[in-house]
């Protein structure tokens, strides 16, 4: 039997693929709508939607994380579907097909090229800051794992390996470095946070005025 942390796992390389079937599903590259896989992250996602008190707090985290992912894809298939089925939206087939999304491919490419040109006036959005204030961590343990599953999801989503990371040594570094902060300020609430800058995940903590 499949452990919760497996079925996360595979419910996220569902939903990718899910993505990538619409898209050959509405280039003209398949015949129907991928809908065993949809069929299939539906079960899983009305599964631990009843269940969410068996999961632990990082499990519940990456969960609605994917479950935010997968509703914001349903919403943009519902509209192309209609769209289609409403023939407001071009159908290609075979050969012609894979011509014209390797044009798109290539029309997307040269209009990367300018903005990364001009990346001294045009900042690439990032995704918002994870904040968190902490003053004592080992009495504050649900704080500290909220905190270490924010930097692992900031890290997977800039491509980085996170195999290493440890809880264990993260929950270390914390309690060293919230004592170091304030052993050196007269506050005692330090405030953490989790952002992405340039593609690099910064993990910094401040001393709470």
């Amino acid at each position: 039997m499949a452990t919760i942390d497996e079925e996360l796992g595979a419910l996220e390389r569902d939903i990718r693929q899910l993505k990538i079937e619409y898209d050959q599903y509405f280039g003209g590259g398949r015949k129907r709508p991928p809908n065993e896989i949809e069929w299939r992250i539906d079960l899983v996602v009305r599964k631990y939607g009843e269940r969410s008190g068996d999961m632990k707090i990082g499990q519940r985290f990456r969960f609605n994380n994917l479950t935010q992912t997968y509703a914001k894809y349903k919403d943009i298939f519902r509209k192309k579907l209609r769209q289609k089925e409403e023939g407001t939206i071009q159908r290609h087939f075979g050969a012609a097909a894979k011509a014209i999304e390797a044009e798109r491919a290539k029309a997307a490419e040269a209009a990367a090229q300018p903005q990364q040109a001009q990346t001294a006036t045009t900042v690439p959005e990032a995704p918002a800051a994870f904040r968190i204030v902490c003053s004592n961590p080992d009495q504050e343990t649900e704080k500290v794992d909220r905190l270490f599953q924010a930097f692992l999801e900031a890290k997977r989503s800039a491509g980085d390996e996170v195999d290493k990371l440890s809880r264990a040594g993260f929950v270390e570094f914390v309690r060293k470095k919230t004592k170091d902060l304030q052993n050196h300020n007269v506050s005692t609430d330090v405030e953490y946070v989790v952002e992405t800058i340039a593609g690099q995940v910064k993990l910094k903590a401040l001393i709470k005025a």
